[in-house]
């Protein structure tokens, strides 16, 4: 548990550097990217401790993610809340005989504060555009 704004910083780097492999990383994460800014008195309260202990539940877990086929087809799912866009990239994969849809990454990221106002239409349309420049890297 962070006891200090560095510490909270260094451990938040360290999730964000497997934020694709840890679903909704932008909504579950906000308190503790709230208590990053440094006009922000450093205070664990209930939200903080909570994103922490999920964070760690989801980095000393083993990830259940398919390893990408690029002979398949691909599906995504995208969603845009008040508070983050996210997204899963899946494919449908023949494992032990059977087709089984797995996740291959999962993208999100926080709204901004001018994005706030966007309408639901362009709010996925927005998470949809997020989406295609960051799986871009995927492919190409």
């Amino acid at each position: 548990m962070p006891q200090k704004k560095r510490t909270n910083s260094v451990i938040f780097g360290f999730a964000g550097w497997y934020r694709k492999k840890i679903q909704d990383f932008a909504s579950i994460a906000r308190p503790l990217y709230k208590l990053c800014d440094k006009d922000t008195v450093f205070e664990m309260t209930s939200d903080r401790v909570k994103a922490f202990e999920y964070l760690e539940q989801a980095l000393t877990t083993a990830s259940l993610l398919l390893m990408p086929e690029f002979k398949l087809s691909f599906k995504l799912y995208i969603d845009a809340s008040g508070d983050g866009l996210g997204a899963e990239l899946h494919q449908v994969q023949i494992i032990n005989d059977k087709p089984v849809e797995g996740a291959i990454c999962f993208i999100s990221r926080k709204i901004k504060s001018t994005e706030a106002r966007y309408g639901e239409s362009q709010m996925e349309c927005l998470c949809l555009g997020e989406t295609s420049l960051i799986s871009r890297k995927m492919f190409f």
